[in-house]
């Protein structure tokens, strides 16, 4: 039994009260611009101007597959840019999804929402353009973060 609400509508426009955290999965390279990254950008400016000072400081700071970025966006709304796949190109080792860094942004999301008191919303992530499957990325949001008592809410685009 899934601790995760499903909804259609936009992730990017949780109606819910409280502190929110909008939850999605980045590539190690430093590209954004595909895929609901562009959702977020129409809405925001702050993600992607942070995400790209993130990648390029990389050097000195800990942008690595795993790792999460919090951006705050609104008083209550926060973006977790969680860098979850590797590359952006399917090629002889695979999909560019990573499961064990999606498990580990995951966990660490997990500290940073029960430290705000927030919610957590996102898309199917790691399934889109990362090529990842849900039947392998929703038992590693189950147990990082519905079992840990946050309310998760995953978005179906679309009417």
């Amino acid at each position: 039994m899934s601790g995760i609400t499903y909804v259609r509508g936009d992730a990017t426009a949780p109606s819910v009260k409280g502190v929110k955290v909008i939850a999605h999965v980045c590539n190690d390279i430093g590209g954004w611009g595909k895929g609901f990254v562009l959702a977020l950008s129409r809405r925001w400016p702050e993600p992607e101007a942070a995400y790209r000072v993130w990648h390029r400081n990389r050097a000195s700071n800990d942008f690595a597959l795993g790792a999460v970025q919090l951006v705050q966006v609104e008083r209550y709304v926060w973006v977790a840019n969680m860098i979850g796949q590797r590359g952006i190109r399917t090629g002889s080792k695979g999909v560019p999804v990573r499961y064990e860094a999606i498990d580990t942004a995951l966990a660490r999301l997990a500290d940073h929402a029960i430290a705000l008191g927030a919610s957590v919303h996102m898309p199917r992530i790691g399934c889109g353009r990362a090529g990842g499957r849900w039947s392998r990325v929703e038992p590693l949001i189950d147990e990082r973060l519905a079992r840990r008592g946050i309310s998760v809410t995953v978005y179906e685009h679309g009417g």
